[in-house]
């Protein structure tokens, strides 16, 4: 008569395990139950992931010199800008005498059906004269300043050409279409741009694969060429100013008086 009582506290002990270990509690370990973790604590937070790199290009200001800005991109000063107000410079009737533009152009090795930016053309001394080498083609004079668009479009009318359109862009960006040309050419230019990293990766956008970049600056390495030290560019350091924007230099050219022409290459 005694083992019913018995059999009181094992049932009591079984309900308590089947309570304790039931799979529908939260904490149950059945992998088909997904439940919500509780926020960590602060201590146990995970610390947020690392910025990427800035890909924005790293310039640095200095006191200016005579003829620079203050602005300093990969250890060069940036120039001062010639204005529009050169433009009688830029044509003077001797440049051909002191510069030899006339070889630059015929090593530029254009196909009659090219299309070349002219970037920083100014009064398009170079543009008109590039226009008679591709006749099926199109030069581009890029330039920033309304001013210089002016006379080059009366240039052309007055010349009576249709294959030269002057074009508008801004400090740090050319504004042309992507994959869009197959040169681009910078005469005496490129060390004036305020933004020089983000120029060229504008033009290294509009240009089709396999297109090249003509560089045409007054040779620093040479103490006789009677520029502004500022104005001047070592092959050194255009190389590498260049590939800093994934060109690939192919060759320079000394030739000239004054100036060497540095060729590079879209990949």
């Amino acid at each position: 008569m005694k083992k019913p009582f018995l059999l009181l506290p094992l049932l009591f002990l079984l309900l308590l395990g089947l309570l304790i270990w039931h799979p529908w509690r939260r904490d149950s370990p059945n992998p088909q139950v997904t439940t919500s973790a509780p926020p960590p604590s602060p201590s146990e937070a995970i610390p947020p992931a690392a910025a990427p790199p800035s890909l924005e290009p790293v310039y640095e200001t200095k006191p200016a010199s005579h003829d620079g800005i203050g602005k300093f991109y990969m250890g060069r000063e940036i120039s001062q800008v010639m204005g529009h107000e050169g433009i009688d410079w830029l044509e003077r009737d001797n440049r051909e005498a002191e510069e030899a533009p006339s070889e630059a152009i015929a090593a530029l090795d254009l196909k009659p059906d090219a299309i070349i930016a002219d970037i920083g053309a100014g009064s398009g001394y170079y543009t008109f004269r590039i226009a008679e080498l591709v006749p099926d083609g199109q030069v581009i004079a890029v330039d920033i300043q309304p001013e210089m668009l002016a006379f080059i479009d009366a240039q052309e009318e007055e010349l009576g050409l249709d294959n030269v359109t002057a074009h508008l862009g801004s400090v740090d960006d050319t504004q042309l279409d992507p994959e869009s040309i197959d040169a681009a050419l910078m005469v005496d230019a490129y060390h004036e741009f305020s933004h020089p990293r983000e120029i060229m990766t504008s033009i290294v956008s509009a240009l089709r694969p396999g297109g090249k970049v003509f560089l045409l600056e007054y040779r620093a390495e040479d103490p006789s060429v009677p520029i502004k030290g500022l104005h001047k560019m070592t092959q050194a350091q255009a190389i590498k100013e260049m590939e800093a924007v994934g060109l690939a230099w192919e060759t320079t050219h000394d030739f000239l008086p004054w100036q060497h022409l540095m060729v590079f290459t879209k990949p």
